[in-house]
């Protein structure tokens, strides 16, 4: 990686953290509309359509008869039970238990107890008339060291778990890895080792051959894209690294995992459809110049293109490895055969989206509308349509389930014992439009989890941020329904808006 390459990275990450530092803004909508126009051109967006156009005769948007309406969770955001059954520790207990890592000292301790209150959970979800559950698979609670012959109690757990799912009519969706690596791994170098991929594999194998069976559908790794810019271009998140040069080789095994990983299941031959979990960003120029247009499009390479033309195409694209350089560490630990390991079939892909991204001639980017309480996540729905027409017409008519969207609000617990979260209500809706729209217009999009289905530990952030449907009363772990969770109940008894 030459020297040019590795500021501008460490100055995208700087200029990242400074927008998620900043205060609340949003521009007039005539004023973001004109970005808006001129991003279809680069990153492959059509026109916004008339959101009234997609209403049913009776003025409702009625959804797929068999629309996938679910929530979603992972595990160290909500199980606690850090130390019990023969869990190891994981980089993020490392990580959190480190003076000044997260807010108020926050760890995930306890988080929500679901290890212990799961059945009352699942309660809740059935409650809720959710069709499917989407949570992730602790990997040091099914090996301690990230190696080796598996922990019965930990698989026992997530049996448990799964069979509760079956037991109350929601489908299970399990995600093999949330980015708890075990602590032993790490410190064998973790992501930057070649040989973290294939103990993930056997760990995906281990767990394929127990719990295969019984879950539909597996997401390998969840944003790999989050580990390798919060965990190792920022620093905010685990391990806590600030070295572009090792980034992005973290991004090449974390995609050889998921490759792995595909492959292990088809080996496992226990049935079941797979595929990878992305937070994608669609991306558009701040103006109409070509210079914004030529810099969105190398942003959109890393945020999207690094791992979607990795996995679709089995190439990574050439104006993002012409940027890290010939020389990177990336582009030197790619090995023969790797894209052909990464590039195994899949069955779905999982997206997740939060905000969209705006990009200046400079590479800077910039505020085009109003943020919620994670300063990062800017409100724009059209954004949702926007990534969901855009991977199907980028990359063929592969199914795709939403696997998180979701808001922070400021929720309080009433006097009354209600929480009224109205603008989560309000985003919820928007974006359900939104995807609504995207099936209309030819989208293979079969499911929609919400996140999250309670509030938990959101990593660096600690308890300050609440993402839940489900309000947890901290030192009570109480559970109240929130009005969104109300309001969700009915939209998925309606099967739309």
């Amino acid at each position: 990686m030459s020297l040019l390459t590795r500021r501008r990275l460490l100055r995208r990450a700087a200029l990242s953290a400074t927008a998620a530092g900043a205060a609340r803004t949003g521009l007039a909508g005539a004023a973001a509309a004109g970005t808006v126009a001129s991003a279809a051109a680069v990153a492959g967006c059509d026109g916004t359509p008339d959101p009234h156009d997609d209403a049913d005769p009776d003025g409702a948007l009625r959804f797929p008869s068999d629309f996938g309406w679910g929530a979603a969770t992972s595990a160290y955001q909500i199980e606690g039970a850090a130390k019990e059954d023969g869990r190891g520790e994981s980089v993020w207990d490392t990580f959190s238990h480190t003076p000044g890592r997260t807010r108020n000292g926050d760890t995930g301790d306890v988080a929500a107890d679901h290890y212990h209150r799961y059945a009352q959970d699942l309660d809740l979800m059935r409650d809720l008339g959710l069709r499917s559950y989407r949570f992730s698979i602790s990997w040091p609670r099914v090996q301690a060291d990230g190696s080796g012959g598996p922990n019965q109690r930990g698989l026992d757990f997530y049996r448990r778990l799964v069979d509760g799912l079956h037991e109350r009519g929601i489908a299970p969706m399990a995600t093999l890895f949330h980015w708890d690596l075990p602590q032993a791994l790490q410190d064998a170098g973790g992501w930057e080792n070649r040989d973290t991929a294939e103990r993930f594999a056997e760990y995906a194998d281990a767990v394929f051959r127990a719990l295969g069976d019984r879950v539909p559908v597996w997401l390998t790794v969840n944003e790999p894209k989050t580990v390798v810019q919060n965990g190792y271009l920022w620093g905010h998140h685990a391990p806590g690294r600030q070295d572009p040069a090792a980034a992005y080789l973290v991004a090449h095994h974390l995609q050889l995992a998921h490759g792995l990983a595909v492959r292990a299941l088809r080996a496992a031959g226990v049935g079941g459809r797979i595929g990878p979990a992305l937070n994608l960003h669609p991306c558009y120029p701040a103006d109409d110049t070509a210079e914004a247009a030529t810099a969105t499009r190398l942003y959109d390479g890393y945020e999207n293109r690094l791992y979607l033309d990795s996995i679709f195409k089995g190439a990574y694209p050439e104006d993002v490895l012409a940027d890290l350089g010939a020389d990177s560490r990336m582009v030197r630990g790619v090995r023969d055969g790797d894209l052909k390991i990464i590039s195994s079939p899949v069955d779905l892909l999982a997206v997740q989206y939060y905000t969209p991204i705006y990009v200046t001639g400079q590479g800077d980017t910039v505020r085009r509308w109003p943020t919620s309480e994670a300063e990062w996540q800017q409100i724009y729905p059209e954004g949702m349509y926007d990534i969901l027409t855009r991977v199907t017409r980028d990359y063929g008519r592969v199914p795709i389930t939403i696997t998180e969207n979701g808001l922070p609000c400021p929720d309080t617990l009433a006097a009354d014992g209600t929480v009224d979260d109205s603008a989560r209500i309000d985003f919820l809706r928007d974006h359900f439009a939104a995807a609504h729209r995207a099936i209309r217009d030819g989208v293979p999009l079969e499911s929609y989890h919400v996140w999250s289905l309670l509030d938990n530990f959101e990593w660096a952030e600690g308890y300050e941020q609440r993402w839940g449907l489900v309000y947890v009363d901290y030192p009570t772990q109480r559970r109240v329904l929130k009005r969104s969770a109300h309001w969700y109940r009915d939209v998925i008894r309606r099967n739309g808006l």
